[in-house]
């Protein structure tokens, strides 16, 4: 299995980094840059409040569907057609209660005109994760990894006419982002469907209501997690949008999107881990297999990006902000410094995170797959609370800066938590060379930051310095080991 992960691991990261770096860099970058922090940080926090309500759209159900059809998949013809009917209700059901929920609130027509094309985007990208669990259940990953790119590859070619084609002669407007992420998202569900449909051998829908209540009790436990989790990740702009005064709200929800930018692309490619590792580790546990080698190779391989990457993102925060985001028309010099030394502090507190969020990709996926959801959902109620309470400590007197706080608190809370409840329930040996070499680097990394930033060269190349060093360096103590993987794909045979 360490064969299998390690190879369709390489050829997912080789199509998302081709793919995904130019799309946040190039064209989500470009379009914030183009409307103006305020314009996207109204669209950026009613983006995140459309995610509070993610779960009612598919109820654990991805999950469910990932693990259970990974472990038994001739299960894939009986449950797809019936899903498929689960699905559409769910989608009714979280339009009624996100509308609702954002009457009561108090949002605006302008408010709510963008939340009807942000909430249809969040039914066709749940509808695609589906899709793709059950291409993922069947360890057909390098269809996945196609599969997991031709959306953002979409968007890139839509959002690079809009913005560069002159197609149009008025400025880009943040309401043709959101067209074209709905453009982008319909064609990628369509060819997934198609993809699933012939290999489920789909004939028709099948209205089957003790089935359809069977899946929503079994994937409650998903659901409830994915809603918990959803909370403290993705609760903060609508904190600081809601607390804070009209104009200031977007403002600070517009700085800590510049800031969760980078966060964001890096957290794309951790993701990928999870996305390979749920299935294997689901398959693993039902053969019984010992599943230590394959935790400690994943977490060995995301814990040394993450902290080269969250120590890198402290060192150069100001440099990245302000290579990143240009003045923009409509504001001072002034406004603009303050602006981006804001969102350096708020990007070097958030990019820490990065590392909790790496050891729960690990040990979070390895908890979902041997189905300890119980344990999952009271360690992200805590994170909820964590979170919640910070950001309303904070917010009104930190603004943005708070809610970094508390973001930070909340995953670094959950990630140990995890990691001492797998440890508890798989008998993992306490490997103390391990964890001192994971001292060593860590010290290490702050230490050729450090000095980096005192090379005579430009920061850019500094930077680069810094990056090669620090991978010099995870490599000479055998945290990346270029013989060990080689031996893994010469010599595993599953």
């Amino acid at each position: 299995m360490q064969k299998k992960f390690l190879t369709n691991l390489g050829f997912l990261l080789f199509l998302n980094l081709l793919v995904k770096p130019f799309w946040v860099l190039g064209i989500d970058r470009s379009v914030q840059n183009a409307v103006g922090a305020e314009d996207f940080g109204f669209y950026f926090s009613i983006l995140n409040f459309s995610f509070l309500f993610n779960i009612l759209l598919d109820f654990g159900i991805t999950n469910f569907n990932n693990r259970n059809i990974a472990q038994n998949n001739q299960l894939l013809n009986k449950h797809f057609s019936s899903i498929l009917i689960l699905k559409i209700l769910l989608a009714l059901v979280y339009v009624l209660v996100t509308f609702t929920v954002g009457f009561i609130i108090g949002y605006d027509s302008a408010q709510f005109k963008m939340l009807s094309w942000v909430a249809l985007n969040q039914f066709l990208l749940s509808f695609i994760l589906y899709l793709r669990s059950n291409i993922s259940g069947l360890l057909l990953f390098k269809t996945d990894s196609v599969l997991s790119v031709l959306d953002r590859l979409l968007m890139i070619i839509f959002c690079s006419i809009l913005l560069w084609g002159n197609v149009t002669e008025s400025k880009f407007r943040i309401e043709w982002f959101v067209y074209a992420q709905t453009a982008a998202y319909g064609l990628t569900a369509l060819t997934t469907l198609f993809v699933v449909m012939h290999k489920a051998a789909f004939r028709r829908l099948n209205w089957n209501l003790p089935f359809l209540l069977m899946i929503l009790k079994k994937s409650f436990p998903f659901a409830l997690l994915i809603l918990l989790m959803t909370q403290y990740n993705r609760i903060d702009t609508v904190i600081i949008e809601r607390m804070l005064p009209e104009g200031i709200g977007d403002r600070q929800s517009g700085v800590y999107a510049q800031a969760y930018r980078l966060l964001d692309a890096a957290n794309m490619i951790a993701f990928l881990f999870a996305v390979l590792l749920l299935p294997i580790f689901s398959k693993m546990i039902k053969l019984k297999q010992p599943v230590e080698n394959l935790v400690r190779l994943s977490f060995s391989l995301l814990f040394t990006t993450s902290v080269i990457v969250a120590l890198g993102s402290y060192f150069y925060s100001d440099e990245l902000m302000h290579w990143l985001y240009p003045q923009h028309d409509s504001e001072t010099a002034a406004q603009y410094v303050l602006r981006i030394n804001q969102s350096a502090y708020v990007f070097s507190l958030l990019m820490f995170g990065f590392v909790a969020m790496s050891t729960t990709y690990v040990f979070g996926t390895l908890l979902t797959a041997n189905g300890s959801l119980k344990s999952l959902n009271i360690i992200a109620g805590t994170g909820v609370v964590i979170s919640l309470l910070i950001n309303i400590m904070l917010v009104p007197r930190l603004q943005a800066i708070g809610s970094a706080y508390a973001s930070l608190s909340a995953q670094f809370i959950t990630a140990v938590a995890q990691v001492i409840v797998a440890q508890y329930l798989f008998k993992f040996r306490i490997n103390v060379k391990f964890l001192s070499v994971i001292l060593v680097f860590v010290i290490g990394v702050i230490l050729i930051n450090y000095f980096s930033k005192y090379l005579l060269f430009e920061w850019k190349i500094n930077f680069v310095i810094m990056l090669l060093t620090s991978v010099v360096l995870s490599v000479a103590l055998r945290l990346l080991s270029v013989k060990q993987f080689i031996e893994i794909i010469k010599s595993e045979k599953t």
